[in-house]
């Protein structure tokens, strides 16, 4: 959703009535002031959002808090946010976020109390694991279609598998979030995983695949989009060519030297790269959600 869809008139009127709270603000890589507010509803549940400082443009949904949720937990899921060294990945702010009512669900989507499934119907939860008597910790499990027990999993590996950060990511804030002061469940390892996720340079590459093959459809071949992006292969008459090898391992459409599976992952300065010299887009447009 747009700044100007949030702060229009027309808008302003259909829409009900915010309170926000600041919880924090920080400055993102483009130098812009941003800020974390938390916006309470007509129905006593509450949004955790980022958007910069001018205009209130650019608004993110950081989280989403229940009515009957801890009033602290807002603070607990944007100190989460903010001490992360990457941000910004959450999806825009949507006018059905607003309503204080929860969203209609689609083919495929899900609510907390349900597992996420992956392409092969291999299903997704956090649950409270025991790591020695008597202590407890959140962890993601996966279970396979077939399969009679459910197995650890890190959150990379649950991100890797659904190919997309959402929802998982925000379920995994929110399930640190409510047990923050529980005694009885450890959260170190779950919010440890979170870290690195947020952290690492190293993203998604559905998008970017989606948009390359989108591009290639289109006309241009693997080869221009290779050369573009300066990665260049003498052939034997002396004439060059792109190397569409490398464009497809950064992609995931052919396994890394040594790998049997195309890699889910590519590193962000090589996405920008792909996107703004070989797609002439920016990196953003191709950054998975």
């Amino acid at each position: 959703m747009s700044a100007r869809a949030i702060t229009s008139r027309r808008e302003q009127t259909s829409a009900p009535k915010l309170h926000p709270d600041v919880l924090g603000g920080y400055r993102d890589p483009n130098g812009s002031e941003r800020e974390l507010r938390c916006l309470r509803l007509s129905d006593a549940s509450r949004l955790v959002v980022d958007w910069r400082i001018e205009a209130r443009a650019d608004a993110r949904l950081v989280g989403t808090l229940a009515s009957d949720e801890a009033p602290e937990n807002a603070r607990v899921l944007a100190g989460l946010y903010l001490a992360d060294a990457s941000r910004g990945r959450c999806r825009a702010l949507r006018r059905a976020d607003l309503s204080g009512s929860p969203p209609q669900q689609c083919d495929g989507a899900h609510t907390p109390s349900e597992p996420l499934r992956d392409a092969d119907r291999a299903s997704y939860v956090i649950t409270a694991v025991r790591c020695g008597e008597p202590y407890r910790e959140l962890r993601w499990t996966r279970l396979p279609p077939d399969a009679a027990n459910a197995e650890l999993i890190c959150l990379r590996h649950v991100l890797a598998a659904l190919q997309a950060y959402e929802p998982a990511r925000s379920l995994t804030a929110e399930a640190i979030a409510r047990h923050e002061d529980d005694a009885s469940v450890s959260i170190c390892r779950l919010r440890a995983e979170l870290q690195r996720v947020d952290a690492s340079p190293i993203v998604l590459n559905r998008r970017l695949r989606e948009a390359v093959l989108t591009r290639a459809a289109r006309g241009d071949s693997l080869s221009q989009i290779a050369l573009r992006c300066g990665r260049v292969k003498q052939q034997a008459e002396g004439q060059c060519s792109g190397e569409t090898s490398w464009l497809s391992r950064r992609i995931g459409l052919l396994p890394e030297g040594g790998q049997t599976e195309p890699t889910q992952w590519v590193h962000s300065e090589v996405l920008a790269l792909i996107a703004r010299q070989g797609l002439d887009v920016c990196p953003a447009e191709v950054e998975a959600a």
